[in-house]
């Protein structure tokens, strides 16, 4: 007779049952590389020296699995460009350069896998699964919200890219002067799992609606992990309220920005809106000055290379403390100099002075150009910018290590992924007369709490409709 306890054994069994079938947890999260930047280019176009400037700035190296770079006034911001149709001739050259510097660099060639060019100013990657060695790229749905009402472009200019390149296209998107554009190793597209690629812009220049400043983002998700990248050009100037004007612009990119979900997305609900993402990064242009602080004095503690107590009057600091429109976003420490604005007839220094130099703007030196981000899970590694005398602008790039959560389900997979996104700002600063006062300040003020509440709210409504 067995004198074991039967409720001790069915116990065990009951344990050993649930053991068995624990549903699976994620795999722990594993390393990836990114590095940001920006750089305004003031209208230049893609030739010439622009090449080597730009493999300069990037330096390809074979760590660095992801390059996303953000640019400004690709376009002169002149009143054609402004209102009249999108040339995607523009996106499309900057994308061949970017390809060149990217591939050639590391002995792929470029131009020759370049089949069918893309004319669009807006597509992404769409994994194509019947070809092991090709990757397709199609345009998506532009959500572009003009005068309050959403206008949708459809676009299917589609490319086939044979195997060899290093560096795959992901992502574009172009509106006016600003410039999105992601790029991902061949094999970690081969590798990971990347899904829900999509690309929103906002438009919120003159009249609040125009193109001449805004943003463009990209959106997709690596594995389990969602990234939204934003590249933004804010409004200019160094008066009194300028600063509330860009901080409203800020909350207009938060409340606009949009990646709707279609049929197909029924049973993979990716984020609708930038903070419904995992890992965020925001760079560009954004314009914000040093506030109550004399040109003279400014000038004195750069030539010093006293970051530190010129920080104390950085506008953008301030916005990143409590109450502020950045609450919550982080930025890595400030070591070299203000990166605008340059003298456009000697890049070499800055514009204006005491005494001011005749035909030239008077502008107290500023860190215009910015990368921050959002989220846990993002190491910074390095924060510069760099020597490139182009515009009137320095560009600036910042190295990160993320995380990236896998499924124990997936295919055995060694992680080690690098992202750089450089945010090149063209010479955006050409200025239009923005509506507005400085009566803009407190409405810009939105918290980053009221923002994730609304975004959280959102997303439950939509969660009990499914």
């Amino acid at each position: 007779m067995n004198d074991k306890n039967p409720k001790s054994s069915s116990g065990k069994f009951r344990k050993w049952f649930k053991r068995k079938h624990k549903k699976k947890q994620p795999d722990p999260y594993y390393l990836q590389d990114e590095l940001s930047g920006t750089w305004n280019v003031a209208g230049r176009a893609p030739v010439g020296s622009l090449a080597v400037d730009l493999e300069e700035w990037l330096k390809p190296q074979d760590a660095v699995d992801i390059y996303v770079l953000g640019f400004q006034e690709i376009v002169p911001l002149k009143t054609r460009t402004v209102i009249g149709a999108e040339d995607p001739r523009k996106a499309t050259n900057w994308n061949l350069l970017i390809g060149k510097a990217l591939n050639e660099s590391s002995g792929c060639p470029w131009l020759t896998p370049m089949l069918n060019p893309i004319s669009s100013d807006s597509y992404h990657y769409v994994r194509n699964p019947g070809l092991e060695k090709r990757a397709s790229f199609s345009a998506i749905c532009d959500n572009t919200r003009m005068r309050g009402k959403p206008i949708t472009q459809h676009r299917h200019h589609q490319q086939a890219v044979i195997g060899g390149s290093k560096y795959k296209l992901m992502a574009s998107k172009k509106m006016v002067g600003v410039f999105i554009s992601v790029w991902m190793k061949e094999e970690l597209v081969t590798k990971y799992s990347v899904s829900n690629v999509k690309v929103s812009s906002v438009a919120c220049g003159i009249m609040g609606y125009l193109g001449n400043k805004g943003s463009v983002s990209v959106s997709m998700s690596i594995e389990r992990t969602s990234f939204c990248f934003i590249a933004a050009h804010l409004a200019s100037g160094e008066k009194q309220g300028d600063e509330g004007r860009r901080n409203h612009q800020v909350s207009e990119i938060f409340k606009r920005t949009s990646f709707p979900r279609s049929a197909k997305d029924e049973h993979n609900l990716h984020p609708l809106t930038i903070l419904g993402h995992d890992r965020i990064f925001w760079f560009g242009d954004l314009n914000y000055r040093l506030y109550n602080l004399e040109d003279n004095l400014a000038r004195h503690l750069i030539q010093k290379k006293d970051w530190k107590a010129l920080q104390e009057f950085d506008q953008l600091r301030r916005e990143q403390e409590d109450g502020g429109v950045f609450q919550g976003w982080r930025e890595g420490n400030i070591e070299f100099a203000p990166t605008y604005k340059y003298s456009s007839s000697n890049f070499n220094r800055y514009s204006g002075g005491v005494p001011s130099r005749s035909g030239e703007k008077q502008r107290t030196p500023a860190w215009c150009d910015r990368i921050l981000w959002y989220g846990k899970g993002v190491k910074l590694l390095s924060y510069l910018r760099s020597e490139i005398k182009f515009s009137d602008h320095r560009p600036v790039s910042a190295l990160f290590s993320t995380q990236i959560e896998v499924n124990k389900s997936s295919n055995p997979r060694i992680f080690s992924k690098d992202t750089i996104v450089p945010n090149i700002m063209p010479p955006e600063q050409i200025i239009f007369p923005l509506q507005g006062t400085s009566g803009n300040y407190e409405e810009g003020k939105a918290t980053l709490l009221s923002l994730i509440e609304k975004d959280t709210e959102a997303s439950s409504i939509h969660t009990k409709k499914l």
